[in-house]
């Protein structure tokens, strides 16, 4: 019996370290390039590039503020365009998911989520861009906001799922008109999971390059123009991080640092919102 007791124990022993030592290498990874992107980034950090645009080619200094406005203007368009239309998408999905159209949507939505990246920027290039005969900040937002709607949706989707029918059936039976019960009742009590979803998404398309290339292109200047070609930090780290300049190289490293920073900031609150308004019932 004793003996049973130990070759279970080691066993358990042995298992949970086997899970420990896969844990610590799917982790090391990611540790060791977040070490070398804030040991690169943090020295180009200063006052000034966070303010001036880029220098042309032998001057030294620059900044990237261009770029960091062009990225801050093409994700809230592309947050605009996309969180109203992926909410409205995951309510239908979450309320009619028994019928025909929920059911060709909800795979439409599957394949969406599939689809690369790279690929959406060409749709998008070949749809507007040449359509308007011109690269701009607004067909940049639109891509972004196609890669956004799948996770809004998803998570909107699968979090109303969660919300008992007799939330919903209680505000009926009073006399609460359907669009208020989903708007008063229905997706409060689910803000945890679509406000998730919602900084997830933006967390994700914050670091797409592919798309802009191809739509916004970029600007050397500062431009908030949207039917115009604009920076983000995203192509600024594509095109300095492969020149031979040292100096471009360091703004790519500085840039990298800002961006991953935005990102882990962003996981953050949405691990804050998860626990801040949990949906419990």
């Amino acid at each position: 019996m004793d003996k049973n007791i130990r070759y279970r124990n080691f066993k358990n022993l042995f298992f949970q370290g086997i899970v420990i030592l896969f844990t610590a290498s799917c982790t090391l990874p990611l540790l060791l390039v977040l070490y070398r992107i804030f040991k690169e980034g943090i020295n180009a950090i200063n006052w000034n590039f966070l303010i001036n645009l880029p220098k042309p080619v032998g001057e030294t200094g620059g900044g990237i503020a261009n770029a960091i406005v062009g990225s801050a203007i093409i994700i809230v368009v592309a947050s605009v365009i996309a969180i109203p239309f992926g909410v409205s998408i995951g309510i239908y999905l979450s309320e009619y998911r028994k019928s025909k159209l929920a059911y060709w949507v909800a795979l439409s939505v599957d394949v969406l989520q599939g689809i690369p990246s790279i690929v959406i920027g060409i749709i998008i290039y070949l749809w507007i861009v040449k359509t308007m005969g011109g690269f701009s900040a607004f067909s940049g937002s639109l891509a972004l906001s196609l890669i956004m709607l799948p996770s809004i949706i998803k998570s909107t989707e699968e979090t109303l799922k969660l919300i008992p029918d007799s939330l919903k059936e209680a505000s009926l039976s009073l006399g609460v008109p359907y669009y208020r019960t989903i708007l008063k009742v229905i997706l409060p009590s689910g803000i945890s999971g679509i406000l998730s979803g919602t900084i997830l998404s933006v967390s994700r398309v914050a670091g797409e390059t592919a798309p802009l290339l191809f739509t916004a292109f970029g600007n050397p200047f500062m431009n908030t123009n949207l039917m115009k070609p604009m920076s983000s930090m995203p192509a600024v780290i594509f095109s300095y991080a492969i020149s031979p300049y040292e100096d471009w190289q360091k703004l790519a490293w500085g840039a990298a640092f800002i961006l991953i920073s935005v990102i882990l900031l962003l996981n953050i609150i949405t691990k804050i919102a998860q626990q801040r308004w949990r949906v419990q019932f």
